[in-house]
């Protein structure tokens, strides 16, 4: 069973189904964006049948219990909420929560999905397809524009061939990348709400020859889709703020990886910058007591 079809298989299933799941059927249908964040218990009582009723329906459709159910539906409905709705949901979940504890407890569970699920082989493969490139692209639009900021005023120290792709308007972004072609590298970055500009940016350096590593959430993104190779990172958050903790630190992880890689050559770099920031006096110095 997979997120995308899960709307699908309710409605494919409602004539088979008893009269308190097709009352559950209904209700999810009608409001997916609610009944995502809603217990077993409370999803029950909503539509008048038990919370065990609940249990079996979740079963019925092929998953091992309510949670996972639970979890294809926030999935899904991620790439779907408008701002508006993320706020009233966001509402919802933390009425009378502590927001902050809420919050940061929720990025800790994203950094633990990072280290348990990524490749580590797969991560690998990545750091040294960057390495070899000629060129390296980095892109990434609307929220994804400030972690593709993160990573190329790292990546730039790393590397000579690396350029920030501007995004402000599409059809620049083609000028850009006008030679693109075989040997380059474009790292996509992309998070729900997936972007157009992203995807149709992605489409042409791919028709170009190009590699695309694409470093977003699940293997149903868009970008995920039209990559050769990708990282994953998980960045779900309800309101209208896009948690980027994860994102950033698989990040931190690839700059860290590719300067191991290149050894020497980044030690070299470091220490004729530190003679440009001294020499120019870029940071204040702490006086001694």
């Amino acid at each position: 069973m997979t997120t995308k079809n899960i709307l699908h298989t309710i409605k494919s299933n409602m004539s088979g189904f008893s009269k308190g799941q097709k009352r559950i059927g209904s209700y999810i249908l009608e409001n997916y964006d609610k009944a995502a964040f809603m217990t077993a218990s409370k999803l029950g009582s909503l539509v008048g049948v038990s919370e065990s009723t609940v249990v079996r329906f979740a079963a019925e459709l092929g998953y091992d219990g309510y949670p996972s159910m639970q979890r294809a539906l926030q999935e899904m409905i991620r790439s779907r909420l408008t701002s508006t709705q993320r706020i009233q949901t966001a509402g919802t979940m933390y009425s009378g929560q502590d927001i902050l504890g809420s919050v940061v407890q929720s990025d800790i569970e994203k950094l633990r999905k990072v280290v348990g699920e990524a490749d580590r082989e797969n991560f690998a493969h990545v750091v040294d397809q960057i390495k070899d490139a000629r060129h390296i692209y980095i892109l990434g639009v609307r929220s994804s524009y400030f972690v593709a900021g993160y990573l190329h005023f790292y990546m730039h120290m790393l590397v000579e061939n690396t350029t920030l792709v501007q995004s402000n308007a599409a059809g620049e972004i083609f000028e850009q990348l006008f030679r693109i072609g075989p040997g380059d590298v474009v790292i996509a970055i992309s998070f729900p709400r997936y972007s157009q500009t992203t995807m149709s940016t992605v489409k042409f350096a791919r028709d170009r020859g190009a590699t695309v590593i694409a470093i977003t959430d699940n293997h149903l993104s868009p970008v995920y889709q039209m990559s050769n190779a990708a990282l994953l990172a998980p960045c779900e958050m309800i309101s209208f703020v896009d948690s980027m903790v994860a994102p950033l630190s698989l990040i931190n992880a690839l700059l860290v990886a590719l300067a191991q890689k290149l050894g020497k050559e980044v030690s070299n770099t470091f220490a004729e910058l530190e003679d440009i920031w001294n020499t120019y006096g870029v940071f204040g110095k702490v006086d001694d007591e």
